[in-house]
């Protein structure tokens, strides 16, 4: 666990190489990407959590439904595309889109 002490040790390194100008602009950005990673984490859990709420029922190609039906809705092409393929071009997606929304 960190310390206080240790915690006032960077904060200091922080100040020191960086400036009190772009502490602020520093944090801010910190901060946003935690949000942003908070939100992401959150998005995916609840995005998955209907696949897991009866896994008895859940095979395969049920799932495999679920991805091509949610890469559709998204625009995706899924034509001649494994599930893995689709699933990589889910994420790149993601990544675009959170890039343009900053």
């Amino acid at each position: 666990m960190i310390g206080s002490s240790e915690i006032l040790v960077v904060l200091l390194a922080a100040l020191f190489i960086f400036g009190p100008a772009k502490l602020p602009e520093l944090a801010r950005a910190a901060g946003k990407a935690f949000a942003d990673f908070k939100k992401a984490q959150l998005s995916a859990e609840m995005g998955l959590s209907d696949l897991d709420m009866y896994p008895a029922k859940n095979n395969k190609q049920e799932i495999d439904e679920k991805v091509r039906k949610m890469a559709t809705l998204a625009g995706i092409d899924i034509e001649d595309k494994t599930v893995d393929e689709i699933l990589h071009l889910i994420e790149e997606n993601a990544r675009i889109s959170d890039l343009n929304n900053e």
